[in-house]
């Protein structure tokens, strides 16, 4: 025997010992690269005329959009069956178990709510684009933003991975987030609820879990990190991420911790700030001289 031919019987061996096989005869799971393609083609869909090379006008933008997502839709399904199997095979309580015999249906439906609802996500995306210009001195206009800025991209990402999140779709939200974080840093669960007009600055290092609560009008710098105070599996069902209201500004390198931690509406949280505990309203806290200060912005 080999070297080779040991290692090939060791590698078996271990696939034996702790699984980690997505065996070609069972459920396959949803493909990265099919991910990656969707959210290229949901991108082209999204913001029309910015990703290709061919002018547009009203009628082939009609014909270009309807072929578009009829084929798209087909992707989406395929890959949403797989996440539903998945999900029938692996967790007897799943809300999504149909036996098999009705995922493709089940893919079916959530990828119309889908679409249904990509005009309401474009309207939100609209707000977040004049956020975006309205809060970077540096953006010299709303295209720029479109084509260019990190932190608009993942809002973008971010708010379709929610949709699925919240159909309980498995897998998938997760890694439409993962495509996200790889190319720009920014770590946003799929599960955070965020409002309208958020706004993201540079935004490497920006970490946002999964049941964090952001309001309107909320912005946020790089290297901040809204998180949990504890990583224990028994509270997965827990708040545990803070709750962001309304005309927020959080700035670079800030830390908030746990989900009872609440920032009141108006407040500003300055740099390299780290709080566990809830801000009033109209509030203004930084660091000074190594200690913590608030003010009241009233």
């Amino acid at each position: 025997m080999t070297r080779l031919d040991k290692s090939i019987a060791a590698l078996m061996d271990s696939y034996s010992d702790y699984g980690l096989v997505n065996h070609a005869g069972g459920a396959n799971l949803p493909s990265r690269k099919s991910i990656e393609t969707i959210l290229r083609e949901l991108d082209q869909i999204i913001f029309p005329g910015f990703r290709e090379q061919e002018e547009l006008d009203h009628d082939n933008l009609r014909l270009l959009t309807a072929e578009r997502v009829n084929r798209l839709a087909r992707e989406l399904e395929r890959e949403v069956e797989k996440s539903i199997v998945f999900s029938w095979r692996t967790c007897s309580c799943s809300e999504l178990s149909c036996g098999n015999e009705g995922c493709h249906a089940m893919a079916e439906i959530i990828v119309d709510d889908f679409f249904d609802e990509l005009p309401h996500i474009r309207s939100l995306l609209a707000l977040d684009m004049e956020a975006t210009f309205r809060g970077d001195p540096a953006a010299k206009s709303t295209e720029e933003v479109i084509m260019s800025y990190p932190g608009f991209y993942a809002i973008t990402v971010h708010r379709l991975a929610h949709f699925f999140w919240e159909r309980q779709v498995p897998l998938i939200p997760r890694m439409m987030s993962e495509v996200l974080h790889g190319r720009t840093g920014i770590d946003i669960h799929p599960g955070a609820t965020i409002g309208e007009s958020f706004f993201i600055d540079h935004g490497t290092g920006v970490v946002i879990g999964e049941t964090t609560l952001i309001g309107k009008n909320v912005k946020l710098y790089q290297g901040v990190t809204l998180g949990a105070l504890s990583v224990r599996k028994e509270e997965a069902d827990k708040k545990r991420h803070p709750t962001i209201e309304d005309d927020v500004t959080i700035y670079a390198g800030a830390t908030i911790l746990g989900g009872k931690s609440v920032i009141g509406h108006g407040s500003i949280i300055g740099g390299n700030v780290w709080l566990t505990g809830s801000v009033p309203p109209h509030t203004r806290v930084y660091n000074k001289t190594g200690e913590r200060e608030l003010r009241h912005l009233g």
